[in-house]
């Protein structure tokens, strides 16, 4: 029979002590009638997300994470279903994203940091699409990205580096998720992840998200990143600026690579 030692008593009815002393003072602020402070109420505007977003930017107080020591490129599914007008899922915010991209990638190259493509693309019965693959079954549909179809094939217009740069397949939005990237980044020793691609409100949100929670600096430059609309695009920009990444000029996160 296990023996409790006495230090682990002691903390243990410390911890019951505190537990009731906090029971009784919530008793009490109830029993007396303790003003209840209801938390803020929404907020409305009629202003568009491009509006807010722009409000947002423009304020000299906002803080960031800044870059760190060493950055990795990620490039997040600029493959043709979304990059080529040829497809209906293709979509379009900046026009010089591509060129954009490149520019950033040739530059991180060029320095010794990682340059990173991911893709989606689904077996024939689209089952490692799991839950996501569900809600449509057309031939425009996310599953139905195969393995041989263009959709899946990287714009032309890229300049992947097929002997440098990692490509990744991935199944899911997040380019962390059940790939390699995170032990690419350990060991290279990165702590920014530069962020490009789409969507804005799909994929490179929710890269940016596990980005952040994984303990990087992350940066969206904003030429290089697009959507399908702009609503989309700009409350996604805006929500990420304030909660989980530094959104800023292309150009911004090219001075800062060629400095480093």
């Amino acid at each position: 029979r296990s023996q409790i030692s006495p230090s682990s008593s002691a903390r243990c009815t410390a911890m019951r002590t505190l537990l009731r002393t906090r029971r009784a003072q919530a008793a009490r602020a109830f029993s007396s009638g303790a003003a209840f402070i209801p938390p803020k109420q929404m907020e409305t505007s009629s202003k568009t997300a491009r509006e807010i977003y722009e409000e947002v930017m423009s304020n000299p107080a906002r803080k960031r994470f800044g870059f760190g020591r060493k950055a990795a490129v990620v490039n997040v599914d600029l493959q043709k279903a979304y990059t080529s007008g040829e497809f209906v899922t293709s979509y379009m915010t900046h026009p010089n994203q591509l060129d954009f991209v490149n520019e950033l990638s040739d530059l991180a190259r060029s320095r010794g940091l990682p340059v990173v493509w991911t893709r989606v693309a689904y077996m024939e019965d689209g089952s490692d699409a799991g839950v996501w693959g569900t809600r449509t079954n057309t031939p425009d549909s996310l599953q139905n990205i195969k393995f041989d179809s263009r959709r899946q094939e990287f714009d032309d217009r890229l300049r992947v580096d097929a002997i440098k740069d990692a490509v990744y397949l991935k199944k899911m939005p997040s380019c962390f998720h059940e790939t390699p990237l995170q032990s690419l980044l350990v060991w290279h020793q990165v702590d920014t992840v530069i962020l490009t691609g789409g969507s804005t409100s799909g994929c490179i949100r929710a890269s940016a998200v596990e980005s952040l929670s994984r303990g990087y600096r992350t940066i969206v430059p904003v030429e290089c990143v697009a959507d399908k609309h702009e609503s989309y695009h700009f409350a996604n920009l805006t929500d990420l600026a304030l909660k989980y990444a530094d959104v800023m000029p292309v150009q911004e996160v090219l001075d800062h690579l060629k400095g480093s």
